[in-house]
């Protein structure tokens, strides 16, 4: 009798077994874990383009994949977690928004594959062998920007500044690159250069207070503290009626005067048309080239042009925001 139950028992085991193998075979989705380094409008962007990308080409949220979003908030503890989480649940994919997170994801894994987006840099931050072929488990979207055309348009906006100002993070390398490339292009233009860098979010306020009393206007890569701080950057440069150009439009929107600059959510949206081809097995990130963004847009605040008394020239007048 004993033998009977017992050889009962392991037929009922193999039984619910072959049943979750079966299942998990024929329900398990795709899933996408998303590792974004702080909540700002660029970074917010970039994600929702990637998920309307897949979204258009039939991957739906619930359906048929699973999106496993999750914030660090700049910290790089968080990170940290958050990569350990995603390489231990084995998702088929991670999307990384900025370095940071980049960094965090690559340095846990080198087989999972990994696509970033506002990244700037890929070589310079160790993510890539080259633009042209990655050769490790990451590629994506640059988000380098036109520095030398956002140069030009802070001195058209500004025509009488003699001192540029730029402030970004010590800490970022992407900022550091940004901050070199416009610094060769202010000194080109016969300007004097001076920077402030920050550390973290509490030295903005500290930083440029002390920036704009050494020059005329002031230029700010795409940088993810002082993105998140733009309100704070504001607070101070309202007063001093000193110009910000800032490296894309969300650092516009909340408190920057203008900027020619990346769309984000078009960045998000191609890559999240590189995602798909990993999903469907058709190319590897080691194989994938660096994408850069397609197009630049030009903005303006409107509101801060008038807080410090600048008139947007006639030609630039369509691309005004209130």
């Amino acid at each position: 009798m004993k033998r009977i139950v017992r050889i009962m028992a392991v037929i009922a085991a193999m039984a619910v077994f072959a049943v979750s193998a079966g299942c998990s075979q024929k329900d398990k989705n795709p899933v996408i874990g998303i590792i974004q380094y702080a909540e700002h409008v660029a970074l917010d962007s970039a994600r929702e383009g990637f998920i309307q990308a897949l979204k258009d080409n039939g991957y739906v949220e619930g359906e048929n994949i699973t999106f496993d979003y999750q914030n660090a908030q700049g910290d790089q503890t968080n990170l940290s977690t958050i990569s350990d989480r995603f390489v231990s649940n084995n998702v088929d994919l991670v999307l990384a928004i900025a370095t940071p997170a980049a960094q965090a994801i690559a340095g846990k894994t080198n087989k999972i594959p990994i696509l970033g987006t506002a990244i700037t840099d890929y070589v310079a931050a160790r993510l890539a062998e080259s633009n042209e072929k990655p050769g490790l488990n990451v590629s994506g979207t640059t988000d380098m920007n036109p520095i030398k055309e956002q140069i030009e348009l802070l001195v058209k906006l500004v025509p009488g500044a003699k001192t540029v100002g730029v402030l970004y993070t010590s800490s970022e390398d992407n900022s550091i690159l940004q901050a070199k490339i416009a610094r060769e292009h202010i000194e080109g233009m016969g300007l004097k250069y001076v920077e402030v860098t920050v550390s973290n979010s509490n030295d903005v306020q500290q930083a440029t207070q002390s920036i704009v009393e050494k020059c005329d206007a002031i230029y700010i890569p795409t940088d993810n503290t002082f993105a998140s701080a733009m309100p704070t950057v504001h607070g101070v440069t309202s007063k001093s009626k000193t110009p910000v150009i800032c490296g894309e439009a969300g650092m516009v929107e909340t408190g920057g005067l203008a900027t020619l600059g990346i769309n984000y959510y078009d960045l998000g949206y191609q890559t999240g048309l590189m995602a798909i081809k990993v999903l469907k097995g058709e190319a590897k990130p080691a194989s994938m080239p660096i994408e850069k963004a397609n197009k630049f847009d030009f903005a303006i605040n409107g509101t801060v042009a008038e807080e410090i008394g600048l008139n947007i020239p006639e030609d630039l007048a369509q691309y005004v925001i209130k």
